[in-house]
């Protein structure tokens, strides 16, 4: 991308308004990413409750928003590879069952974390 010229303050104000487009096209154009948001909408409450300490809340929290920003990283992959070509490839297949299988990590991350924390209670 170009440079916009945008210095200090605005160019904050830009890069968050940027980031905010973002945010709002994952909820409205990917599905997964609409039951994340409402799994951590149930989530990050409960981690304040469950949690004994900021260390366990942190970690919980922590590991919620991780899903959340793994899946926008792989809705980005899909785009661009989407972008590029509908026509089957096999770089492009490999492209997006590499973002996904960051997500299945993360998903993953979220139970190890949120069991060792419960079990050690």
């Amino acid at each position: 991308m170009a440079y916009s010229g945008n210095t200090g303050l605005k160019r904050i104000l830009m890069a968050g308004l940027y980031s905010w487009q973002g945010f709002k096209a994952a909820f409205r154009k990917e599905e997964a990413f609409r039951q994340e948001v409402y799994l951590s909408a149930v989530l990050i409450p409960l981690a304040f409750y469950l949690g004994d300490n900021g260390m366990q809340i942190a970690m919980m929290v922590g590991s919620v928003l991780l899903v959340l920003m793994v899946e926008i990283l792989n809705s980005a992959i899909e785009a661009v590879v989407d972008r590029i070509g509908m026509e089957p490839h096999k770089l492009s297949g490999r492209a997006k069952d590499m973002g996904s299988s960051a997500v299945l990590l993360s998903l993953i991350n979220v139970v190890v974390v949120w069991s060792l924390v419960l079990f050690y209670k």
